[in-house]
């Protein structure tokens, strides 16, 4: 059995190598979630920017009923393993962080977040995922499993970054839903 960064190595080249450009096709499941769950509703939807062959959720801001009632937000590292999310409007500057993503230039009130898309290496059958192994979501959201502010967390992946079942320990959170290019699935 792999350990988790031989997971993340071996999963890091396959993505590389299989990576390719999704079509808004591959957001269909999500808009129409979107549709039936939050009609009406002012959601504070968490995006990331993609880097490293991850899919290309800004794909997603091209979609012509991407609904008025969503504010976008984006995540920004904050100390030493904190993690806070800000608004965000498509196509605005962005700074380079101390791993060098993208985050928001402006960090004027940080918000949290209704439904967070969130990146991945891989996911398997329980939807749990794996990322690179700092641990910034898992402690964001960790911070609000026993409390009443329930965060809807969406794995955005490629199908091919399927496990078998991965390695997980007490402080992995698992998603509640995983989208590919098959579709969204419900753990």
């Amino acid at each position: 059995m792999l350990n988790k960064d031989q997971i993340r190595y071996k999963y890091l080249k396959k993505r590389k190598k299989k990576y390719y450009e999704v079509s808004k096709k591959y957001f269909n499941p999500l808009n129409l979630y979107f549709n039936k769950e939050f009609k009406n509703k002012k959601i504070y939807l968490s995006f990331y920017y993609p880097s490293n062959c991850e899919v290309n959720i800004l794909t997603f801001f091209t979609i012509n009923n991407f609904k008025k009632n969503i504010v976008s937000l984006l995540p920004s590292i904050s100390g030493k393993h904190n993690m806070k999310f800000y608004k965000w409007n498509f196509l605005e500057p962005l700074k380079v962080n101390k791993y060098g993503l993208l985050e928001p230039n402006s960090k004027k009130n940080s918000n949290i977040p209704n439904v967070i898309l969130v990146p991945l290496l891989a996911f398997d059958d329980r939807n749990y995922r794996l990322g690179y192994g700092k641990g910034y979501y898992d402690r964001y959201l960790n911070k609000y499993l026993n409390t009443n502010k329930h965060i809807l967390t969406i794995g955005v992946a490629f199908s091919f970054q399927k496990y078998n079942k991965l390695p997980i320990n007490n402080h992995d959170v698992k998603l509640d839903y995983i989208l590919t290019e098959k579709g969204m699935k419900k753990a």
